[in-house]
């Protein structure tokens, strides 16, 4: 039993991290052209931010409430 806790939390030490690549900046971007909001995690030229968040949801959220992005 012993060398599975020991197990789990190696493998725990070594995931980690790789949860960290995957969170980051979300934008709610706009684009002009199509006047259409999208969030992305990396802006295209061109496109306006409109907010930058630190959650899908949130951003989503934020998304939702903005004016430029109900069309």
């Amino acid at each position: 039993m012993r060398k599975y806790a020991i197990a789990a939390v190696l493998m725990g030490v070594f995931v980690t991290p790789a949860f960290a690549l995957v969170a980051g900046p979300y934008f709610v971007g706009l684009n002009p052209t199509t006047h259409t909001c999208s969030v992305v995690t990396k802006m295209e030229p061109g496109m306006k931010m409109m907010g930058k968040y630190r959650s899908h949801a949130a951003a989503e959220r934020a998304m939702g409430r903005m004016k430029e992005c109900k069309g």
